[in-house]
């Protein structure tokens, strides 16, 4: 049997914006490696593709020619790895929970008869299940950093206005459903298409949002307003759209959680604008990690445990 073999880079091993953009370029590929039973993981951090030997020969090559990989080899270090990150151990906000959704997600695209998939499945259900055992799990996610900003912009008791979250895929609908926008007199999703998601979020019968296209705001300027940024999905005519309508809104703070910045400092310098990579955003994570570091021997020893513990099952189980 052709044994399993696993090539990652991630932003321990370079910057993270460089690896922001390099995992962008490589996402469009993943139905095609799918098929050819390669599982690829790109998360604005990472770039990494896991699957029998046969099945990687010569995609690295493709894949990995700006970068040196780093090498796992066989099934056991691969469900490690990636239960490791399935518990947001090797995130950049460690213990943040969308990790092991994104996880699942990618694995969606592959043959589920295919033993990479039966690998990677074990391995997000062992990581999730440390995670929560451990208390791994991010004080200062993306939902409480946000939370925070919009505290700091508005002390003392002021009301805010709006807020506009732009984008409602995964991220844009978990922070709305997290309670960021419970101080503010109305949500609105800002979307390109809300017919379409008017109908993804039928099941919101307990959250009270409206929903509008970027042209449609800045009709009038909401200095009470903040905006959050939380897509990746945006080309040069939609960027071009949606920082005229900000620039009409001046909203009191841009909060983009894009791994890529949509806007650029230039276009929007007189806007207060805050991306992941500046000062402000970077100390919250050196909080949140200074928290959680000390978590990670044990986090690391429970995955060893349970790993082991499922091997011996599994072997006891074989015919």
């Amino acid at each position: 049997m052709s044994k399993f073999l696993g090539l990652y880079v991630d932003h321990q091993m370079t910057s993270p914006f460089a690896m922001a953009q390099h995992s962008a370029k490589i996402k469009p590929i993943a139905n095609d490696l799918a098929r050819s039973g390669v599982f690829l993981v790109t998360t604005c951090l990472r770039v990494e593709i896991y699957g029998q030997e046969h099945a990687l020969r010569n995609i690295d090559n493709t894949i990995f020619s700006d970068f040196s990989s780093e090498r796992i080899e066989g099934a056991a270090a691969i469900t490690q790895r990636l239960a490791e990150i399935a518990s947001g151990a090797h995130s950049q906000i460690l213990g943040e929970n969308y990790i092991s959704d994104q996880l699942a997600k990618a694995i969606e695209l592959l043959d589920p008869n295919l033993p990479i998939f039966q690998i990677a499945r074990l391995a997000i259900d062992i990581g999730r299940a440390s995670r929560e055992r451990q208390r791994f799990i991010a004080p200062f996610n993306y939902d409480q950093i946000v939370r925070d900003i919009i505290a700091d912009r508005f002390p003392n008791g002021e009301l805010p206005d709006r807020l506009y979250m732009i984008g409602a895929g995964m991220l844009g609908r978990e922070l709305i459903r997290s309670g960021v926008g419970d101080r503010f007199r109305s949500t609105v999703i800002v979307t390109r298409n809300p017919k379409n998601l008017r109908k993804r979020l039928r099941a919101w019968t307990d959250i009270d949002v409206a929903l509008t296209r970027p042209a449609e705001i800045g009709h009038a300027i909401e200095p009470r307003s903040i905006v959050v940024i939380a897509t990746a999905d945006v080309n040069d005519e939609y960027q071009a759209i949606l920082q005229n309508a900000l620039l009409r809104l001046e909203p009191r703070t841009i909060v983009d959680l894009s791994s890529i910045p949509v806007l650029s400092k230039a276009a929007v310098r007189k806007l207060n604008y805050i991306t992941m990579y500046d000062e402000e955003f970077l100390q919250f994570i050196d909080r949140n990690n200074k928290h959680l570091a000390p978590k990670l021997p044990l986090l690391f020893s429970d995955i060893e445990a349970t790993l082991r513990a499922a091997q011996i099952y599994i072997s006891a189980k074989a015919p």
